[in-house]
């Protein structure tokens, strides 16, 4: 049984389907120029795409992939554990936090290590510990991306060197830091600026530098490098109540293309309440019905689109005897989320729903493949 508690959509959502519409431009709000062919924008609390180009292509990633080690790590490692360190371990190429053989380190330290200072020791580590070896972790990442509706990924290692058959893509890459930053204690690792291990002289420093000194809103991510993958990079910012996710792939000036992504997302959109949670009357041609909304509905829009969102009821009988009725918003014809309405007497009192319905509903994002 999965023991990562993801709260997800906490203030939206319990069973409704997310269609993301791509953003556009307002007055003089260019859309921003990446310096790569491959980025995204994505909204985090409502997983709403604002920009995108070539998102789903398959390419190097490097060491973000230690994302995903940090979720399999957490999901079945325990913080306290005692991991001893293997010489195999040292002995992997690339950035390290420099272990010893026999060196005794909690998995906590591990996974700090791995998410500010991108050892690869400590991925192998890790791998090792959690899932007995690190064939046997590989699988558990995998399975955890098909979980996750990770579509346009294969792991081949937990830390993200070069290998054949070793790939993810732009889009797939932000659902995971979605799935991701669910977690409190991913939360806190991914934004901690140093950290220091009783079993280090020295504080470990975070790579982020739009964490630590470029970017004011940031809130946490990744970096990576390697020759095949050039520089790559997933990041996350907050303003306003906007959660912005960013990922760019291959990109030689990420720092600037996550910055002018954010700063045109948080200038463009607004985070909208579009229906309140609770009970109140529906009016049909043949009666007034009492219903409850289980949610604050909300989504990011740009001004225009505020103007012109529309949203239709449909009250019907449901093989689901809770579930009476839909409620639907279209933007430019388009739906962009349907909400389901329950019976009054329903026991699923407003904002109750399951993490895992939660994120069986997220994953039906139209990714117009």
């Amino acid at each position: 049984m999965r023991i990562f508690i993801v709260l997800f959509m906490v203030i939206c959502m319990a069973s409704f389907l997310f269609f993301p519409i791509e953003g556009q431009a307002i007055g003089d709000n260019k859309e921003p120029v990446p310096s790569t062919d491959h980025y995204i924008l994505l909204e985090q609390t409502t997983g709403r795409v604002l920009l995108e180009n070539n998102a789903h292509d398959r390419m190097s990633v490097a060491s973000i992939t230690k994302l995903m080690t940090a979720v399999v790590a957490l999901e079945y490692g325990n913080l306290k554990d005692t991991v001893e360190v293997s010489e195999e371990a040292v002995q992997t190429n690339g950035s390290s936090i420099y272990l010893e053989v026999g060196e005794e380190l909690t998995l906590e330290d591990l996974l700090y290590g791995l998410m500010l200072r991108s050892g690869n020791d400590a991925a192998k580590v890790i791998a090792e510990h959690i899932g007995g070896s690190e064939e046997g972790f590989v699988y558990l990442m995998n399975e955890t991306a098909a979980y996750i509706g990770m579509t346009d990924s294969q792991f081949k290692n937990p830390h993200g060197l070069d290998e054949k058959g070793h790939y993810s893509s732009a889009y797939d890459i932000a659902i995971l830091m979605q799935y991701a930053m669910q977690n409190e204690t991913f939360q806190k690792i991914s934004s901690t600026t140093s950290y220091h291990s009783e079993k280090r002289t020295y504080p470990w420093r975070n790579k982020n530098r739009l964490l630590t000194e470029k970017y004011e809103y940031a809130t946490g991510g990744k970096t990576g490098f390697t020759n095949q993958a050039g520089r790559t990079l997933v990041s996350t910012a907050e303003k306003d109540q906007l959660q912005y996710i960013a990922v760019t792939l291959d990109a030689p000036d990420d720092w600037n293309d996550h910055i002018s992504l954010y700063d045109w997302g948080f200038s463009s959109f607004d985070l909208v309440k579009l229906e309140k949670a609770g009970e109140r009357n529906f009016i049909t041609e043949e009666s007034v019905y009492a219903g409850i909304v289980p949610y604050d509905v909300v989504f990011p829009l740009h001004e225009e689109e505020q103007e012109k969102i529309k949203k239709t009821v449909q009250l019907y009988k449901s093989n689901d005897k809770d579930k009476v009725g839909l409620m639907t918003f279209i933007v430019d014809n388009q739906e962009v989320i349907e909400v389901p309405i329950f019976e009054t007497s329903d026991a699923r009192k407003p904002g109750k729903q399951s993490w895992l319905n939660r994120w069986r509903e997220i994953i039906k994002v139209d990714r117009h493949d």
